[in-house]
């Protein structure tokens, strides 16, 4: 179906126009945002038109949908993108007291004595995992195979509360 033709195009989009903004609408729930898109639908219909012209409705409806859920993924990710940014700048805005930070440096001393406790495969594979390596790139690193890793930190892990709850206070 060839639609540049300027009077033909114009003739589908006052036909059509009303029927796409009105599902965007419904759609998006923001009426401004509904118009941009419709603009959208149109202007692909106008750049690459579907092949048969008694399929106009179903491909605008198809058109119209992709555009609206793809402007909800993306209004999605910036609502999760600002909450981010603000809880990051929440945390900022409150540096730790004095109090708190020495009670992290006590708690990191503490995992620092309970690694060394263990053998030395374990602190290895739970040290990689929580610098960010993947299964893969542990496996490399401690020459075994990519299966055997999460065996291994579940093994390396238990070891490590073990150690933990050993030097922990008990309390009765």
């Amino acid at each position: 179906m060839e639609i540049p033709d300027s009077e033909r195009f114009r003739s589908i989009f006052y036909e059509h126009y009303p029927a796409v903004r009105r599902k965007l609408v419904a759609l998006v729930r923001d009426e401004a945002a509904a118009d941009d898109l419709a603009q959208d639908v149109f202007l692909r219909l106008y750049r690459n038109p579907p092949d048969d012209p008694a399929a106009l409705g179903a491909w605008l409806h198809r058109v119209l949908t992709r555009i609206g859920y793809d402007f909800l993924e993306k209004k999605a990710r910036e609502r999760r993108l600002q909450n981010k940014q603000e809880l990051m700048y929440n945390t900022k805005a409150s540096p730790p007291s004095g109090e708190e930070l020495i009670l992290r440096k006590l708690d990191q001393e503490d995992v620092r004595e309970w690694l060394d406790e263990l053998p030395e495969r374990d602190r290895q594979a739970l040290l990689l995992r929580y610098s960010g390596y993947s299964y893969a790139e542990i496996a490399g690193e401690l020459g075994v195979r990519p299966p055997v890793v999460g065996t291994l930190l579940h093994r390396a892990t238990q070891r490590l509360k073990a150690t933990a709850s050993k030097s922990l206070p008990q309390m009765d």
